[in-house]
């Protein structure tokens, strides 16, 4: 499908989902003769290169150039520093200061980049002029898909923060690119790597709940004032984000372990959602509060805020739900609930890990007895190491390390350019359905069909493992 087919098939998309929302006649009858169309260019469709299970040539040396040194670029600086065969050539950020401040982090290390910063397009020079193999971005969200987009067209592997995308069109571009350059394109998920994501996903794989019938993950972190803290985000970008923007903005840390398990992309897919959001209960009027001693949040007060809690239902290809909810605004407990439900056995994360194959829960000890059983290989090589490394608890090292040691020793990936686009898609998705009074909407398949073929993710040291780690135990 081309640009021009793409934009089509993505407007049709909308105004189908509008057009059925509508519910009057003449609504209902151009909805029929767009499905038609819609139809017609989805058929065109073919997968130009099948990026799942792709493995690129090895890498005894990967060459990193890192953009963005605010929230999360210094944290992957230092952990990426602690990876044998990374060798980081550039530090990126808009503002100097913020470069200079990473560049200490590498004091003592044989890391020697070059530093790029000052304007928009400093991190076009760093992809252009260094001889990088991975580009690493962990910038505000609407400059994921452009950099990820160019850093691949110059011919590099790219790892972007979440979301990898914001729009339908952003995800294809994603997909569609990896597939042409047949450069990865890794969301850095990091959630897909914490230690009960990563045992309950081995014990999925070994049997252990039976058939996976529903799952369920979240995003419910109180952020509201560090969205509204001045020094928090650069010129506060993620406060932006959640105004007039109401849905499942950010479902991709509950999610992505959810998909894993439940062998999304790998031999089910996404079919449909629906997704509502509450009313705003509290961003609008923390802004007014704001706003009244202080001008700088007066613009703030005119926002419509999304709202508290958003919840978003999935039915998959096989007849499988999840649950995914978004809360950024509640005085409540952190919490990605992680939860599977199988036809033998049943597990939950939050607010403490549980796991059930009757009635009740299983007491310490027999908890204790499945974790011996299965904690997964990666684990047991660099799990403890990881918890010294930090990075939310050691998931941030685990997935850099894991990341660094496919490309490595040429394996795939773990997450692929079709799970960043599939979880990012959820956003955007949610939020015509919200709008339209929670109306269903078609998930697209960005494998194009590949998903019955395409083999489950199973995190295996075989052919993998060798990457040591710079640290001291």
């Amino acid at each position: 499908m081309n640009f021009k087919d793409r934009r089509s098939f993505l407007k049709l998309s909308s105004l189908a989902g509008i057009s059925l929302a509508s519910g009057n006649a003449l609504a209902f009858k151009e909805s029929n003769s767009d499905k038609k169309k819609l139809e017609s260019l989805i058929h065109q469709n073919t997968q130009n290169f099948n990026m799942c299970g792709y493995a690129a040539p090895k890498l005894n040396k990967v060459r990193v150039g890192i953009i963005g040194l605010g929230m999360r670029g210094p944290g992957a600086v230092q952990r990426l520093s602690y990876i044998e065969g990374v060798d980081i050539k550039g530090l990126c950020d808009l503002r100097p200061n913020q470069v200079e401040k990473s560049l200490q982090l590498l004091n003592g290390t044989p890391h020697k980049p070059k530093l790029y910063s000052g304007d928009d397009e400093a991190w076009k020079k760093m992809v252009d002029q260094e001889d990088l193999d991975l580009v690493y971005i962990c910038t505000p969200w609407e400059w994921h898909t452009p950099m990820a987009i160019y850093a691949m067209e110059a011919g590099k592997h790219v790892a972007v923060e979440v979301p990898a995308a914001k729009t339908l069109e952003e995800c294809w571009q994603l997909v569609e690119t990896s597939e042409r350059t047949k450069k990865h394109c890794m969301m850095l998920e990091n959630c897909c790597y914490d230690f009960f994501e990563l045992m309950t996903l081995n014990m999925a794989r070994q049997g252990f709940f039976g058939e996976i019938i529903h799952g369920e993950g979240a995003y419910i972190h109180n952020l509201v004032d560090l969205n509204f803290n001045k020094n928090g985000y650069e010129d506060m970008w993620r406060l932006k984000e959640n105004a007039n923007r109401n849905g499942n903005l950010y479902p991709m840390h509950g999610l992505g372990p959810i998909c894993q398990i439940m062998d999304i992309n790998r031999g089910d897919q996404m079919d449909y959602l629906s997704s509502i959001s509450s009313g705003d209960f509290n961003m609008h009027d923390r802004a007014v509060e704001l706003a009244s001693t202080d001008p700088f949040f007066t613009p703030y007060r005119n926002d419509n805020f999304r709202g508290n809690m958003n919840t978003t239902i999935v039915k998959t290809k096989k007849g499988k739900s999840i649950m995914i909810q978004h809360d950024v605004s509640s005085p409540r407990p952190y919490s990605r609930i992680h939860l599977v439900s199988g036809s033998k056995a049943f597990a939950r994360k939050w607010p403490e890990p549980k796991i059930s194959t009757s009635h009740s829960y299983m007491d310490e000890p027999e908890m204790k007895k499945l974790e011996e059983q299965y904690t997964p290989e990666i684990v047991k090589k660099v799990g403890e190491l990881a918890k010294k490394v930090g990075g939310h608890g050691g998931m941030d090292f685990i997935m850099d390390w894991r990341l660094i040691d496919c490309l490595r020793n040429g394996l795939p990936l773990d997450q692929d350019v079709y799970d960043a686009a599939l979880w990012s898609a959820i956003s955007p998705l949610s939020e015509q359905s919200v709008a339209n009074r929670a109306q269903s909407m078609d998930i697209p398949d960005f494998t194009r069909g590949s998903w019955e073929t395409n083999q489950p993710v199973i995190l295996s040291l075989e052919g993998a493992g060798t990457t040591n780690v710079l640290l001291k135990e």
